[in-house]
């Protein structure tokens, strides 16, 4: 449950720090005042997106805390699915909201998103707002309080899955049967394909190895004659001294020096080493010359591979390794398209079997739902026979459909409002605090079903008032015997059911606006209950009013 909520610097309220405790606690205070502020902050805690604009004017940021204990074990667990740590059994949630519109969450000190807030916060709080009351006005919401009433989700998703099986094989069927519209045409094309690739025997590199060759064999001519007069510089002939002759002839007349300077060892051996080289280098490039094939026919041949190569590249691929990868791709389709009658007989009893399997869950799902229907339509007018609204007639109608996510039935509550009117969608005709009323009658009703800990009804008492507000009052009251509830009211007659009776009050000091929160003793509330009755000023008979209105709740 939510054990304490803190406040600092949103919209009007500059600090605030407020105690909760078990049962049902109540907000009250003068319109304006800012009461939503309240709530707005509780839904930040949970994750909803926040507006920069709740920034108190002049501060650099807003910080909402909340502390929440006596965790179930669903939340536990959630929290550790995210990794967040939770000490001693006391989770703390941390929203900061700056002025530029960046937002920061925390549990525990552990940096959450929003929407982890939200995926743990769901587990511990329901909020119902006077908007929360569209669910009751959009018939495609009645059947999800139907099936949570009869405890029926679990069966739903069972049947969800063999019906998403079934939708599936229905598809994939649907496909390969396309496919085999032309299967002979594309297993020749496929085979095609193979075969000219296969045959083609192309080896990674080759490409890059042929055009090298090609270049170099296009470029022999100057190729051999630049090798020649490297050979012709370096070897020299009869009438020309090439640069071995001249090396060796320095070496000999450094040799012809050693005799006399010692010292000129290492050059001459340096000199003698270099004649060495430079000859091999000259027969080298004699050698290579000499080995270069200038003949046509050869030429001819690395011409025609390349052009195989270069038209192979052009419909299967840029590179030969796409070339290949095609290769494969062809074959695996070839093989899938030859497995087809395997294939096929699979795809039919797959879906024959989730077929089978859905059918009979649905018809389980619709038994379910006639009988959870009319025990849920009957706890209901119960409920609203007890908050002033006996002549309510409250009816689900089930109509059947095709079958779809959720079963082969549509569910929608119709009401009769008066003694003799026929049954009519309740999302046509029921008025603002006739769906206030049904809301907290079906939470009433769903109370053993839902087993979030803190309820949060923001002004469900809306439309109503007189016997009514205070039946609405004691159904809060008795519906708190086994929750926390938190509610924000106007109305005397539910405040003073309250186990925690908050008061929010605004102020202005010195121009600026300034809302605090204050936890009411039984004197404190038997002034709040007066003034929210009084149309002015609160007179001594008011207030005993109000001590006896508070007597009489206790």
């Amino acid at each position: 449950m939510l054990n304490a909520l803190f406040i600092q610097n949103l919209a009007v309220v500059e600090k605030a720090f407020i105690e909760f405790e078990r049962g049902l606690n109540v907000f009250t205070g003068e319109t304006g005042a800012g009461k939503s502020i309240i709530t707005g902050a509780l839904g930040a805690i949970l994750g909803n997106r926040v507006n920069r604009d709740i920034v108190r004017s002049g501060a650099n940021k807003t910080v909402i805390s909340a502390i929440f204990i006596a965790l179930s074990d669903e939340v536990l667990s959630k929290a550790e699915s995210f990794g967040v740590e939770i000490p001693d059994g006391e989770l703390i949630v941390q929203r900061e909201i700056f002025p530029d519109g960046r937002s920061a969450a925390r549990i525990c000190g552990f940096p959450v998103t929003a929407a982890i807030l939200k995926e743990i916060g769901a587990l511990m709080i329901n909020v119902h707002g006077q908007h929360d009351t569209q669910v009751l006005l959009s018939p495609d919401r009645h059947l999800d309080i139907l099936d949570t009433y009869g405890g029926l989700l679990s069966l739903r998703e069972e049947y969800a899955a063999a019906y998403n099986g079934y939708k599936k094989a229905a598809a994939d069927l649907e496909a390969i049967n396309k496919e085999q519209e032309n299967k002979a045409e594309r297993m020749d094309m496929l085979l095609f394909q193979i075969n000219e690739i296969e045959n083609s025997h192309l080896s990674e590199g080759e490409d890059e190895e042929l055009e090298t060759e090609a270049h170099a064999i296009r470029n022999a001519a100057r190729i051999t004659e630049n090798l020649e007069e490297a050979n012709f510089l370096l070897s020299g002939d009869d009438d020309f001294d090439g640069a071995v002759d001249k090396v060796n002839s320095a070496s000999l007349a450094i040799t012809r020096a050693l005799e006399y300077y010692s010292e000129l060892g290492d050059l001459s051996e340096k000199l003698e080493g270099l004649s060495y080289e430079l000859a091999e280098i000259a027969g080298q490039a004699s050698s290579f010359a000499d080995s270069l094939d200038f003949n046509q026919e050869h030429i001819n041949a690395i011409e025609e591979r390349l052009d195989v190569i270069f038209k192979l590249k052009r419909k299967y691929g840029g590179t030969i390794p796409k070339i290949l990868e095609f290769e494969e791709k062809a074959r695996a389709e070839l093989q899938k398209i030859e497995m087809y009658d395997v294939r096929l007989n699979e795809l039919i009893t797959m879906q024959k079997k989730n077929e089978l399997k859905m059918q009979k869950l649905a018809s389980r799902l619709t038994e379910e739902r006639k009988a959870a229907g009319e025990r849920f339509a009957r706890s209901v007018c119960d409920e609203l026979e007890f908050l002033d609204m006996p002549n309510v007639r409250l009816e689900g109608k089930i109509s059947s459909c095709e079958l779809y996510a959720k079963g082969a039935e549509r569910f929608e509550f119709f009401i009769s409002a008066n003694v003799g009117e026929n049954l009519r969608p309740l999302s046509k005709i029921a008025s603002g605090g006739e769906l206030a009323r049904i809301m907290l009658a079906i939470k009433n009703t769903m109370a053993d079903k839902d087993e979030i800990p803190t309820l949060i009804f923001d002004e469900i008492d809306s439309g109503v008032s007189g016997q009514a507000a205070q039946k609405i009052g004691m159904k809060l009251k008795q519906a708190a015997q086994n929750r926390q509830i938190i509610c924000v009211t106007h109305l005397a007659q539910v405040a003073a059911q309250a186990d925690c009776h908050l008061l929010i009050k605004k102020n202005i000091n010195l121009d600026r606006t300034y809302t605090s929160v204050e936890k009411l003793d039984f004197n404190g509330r038997k002034y709040e209950i007066a003034r929210i009755m009084s149309a002015g000023e609160i007179t001594e008979l008011m207030l005993e009013n109000a001590h006896q209105i508070l007597l009489n709740a206790n």
